[in-house]
């Protein structure tokens, strides 16, 4: 079992920062992938990054380049470290992980990142 908790969120100018945590509350942190999804109403969710427990990264096109993706194993937390925003990534946030193991999936209730002047 594992539960998603994401932090983080808020409005930012374009060209700006923002760190979005996501907190696990789990034992088996080491065995799920985390990722970052988004989503804008009534669109799909989109994968924007996702990193493995050994830390192998991927990132969607539209961030390749602006968004960072990394985990503490430690402290059970992933990060998204988001830089040069667009207004195009205004979205709801949400964190993802898959337990390797098996077919587990979960999903914590979303933070929303706006970016506009």
């Amino acid at each position: 079992q594992v539960e998603l908790a994401e932090s983080g969120g808020g409005l930012v100018q374009p060209g700006g920062s923002l760190r979005l945590s996501c907190a696990a509350l789990t034992r088996i942190f080491g065995f799920v992938l985390m990722g970052w999804y988004r989503q804008v109403p009534g669109q799909q969710r989109e994968l924007v990054a996702s990193i493995s427990p050994g830390s192998s990264t991927s990132y969607g096109e539209p961030v390749k380049g602006r968004f960072t993706i990394s985990r503490d194993n430690a402290r059970n937390t992933v990060y998204l470290q988001m830089d040069a925003l667009k207004p195009e990534d205004t979205a709801v946030y949400y964190c993802n992980g898959k337990d390797m193991r098996n077919s587990g999936e979960y999903w914590g209730q979303g933070t929303q990142v706006t970016v506009s002047s």
